[in-house]
């Protein structure tokens, strides 16, 4: 079976809004500030609280072949690659496509 590696993050907290760590504090006083900062940088603003939970502005999903349960137990939506509709999510106003989005981070090193 293939191993896979979180690159970045914390595997026992994925990726949250601030308030999520603030609110339960004791549960994460012990991690160090800057990957408690990455995980929040990924999701952006938000609102966590004991009855409705995470309520967050931004839904993060990857297009990948990591395993479906590895990218969903880090607080991620999964898509498999073969499932990807560009003209789809083009068209909606609620997604922003950006086009080689992969080429354009990669030029900015």
């Amino acid at each position: 079976m293939a191993r896979h590696r979180r690159r970045s993050g914390h595997p026992e907290i994925g990726y949250h809004c601030r308030d999520y760590f603030t609110k339960e504090w004791d549960r994460f006083k012990g991690l160090h500030w800057g990957v408690l900062a990455h995980s929040t940088h990924l999701r952006g603003a938000g609102t966590w609280d004991e009855q409705h939970g995470e309520r967050l502005r931004v839904t993060v999903t990857l297009a990948t072949g990591i395993p479906e349960e590895v990218v969903r137990g880090a607080n991620l939506n999964h898509l498999a690659p073969s499932k990807v509709d560009i003209k789809a999510f083009t068209a909606d106003p609620d997604t922003l496509v950006v086009p080689r989005a992969g080429e354009v981070l990669f030029r900015l090193r």
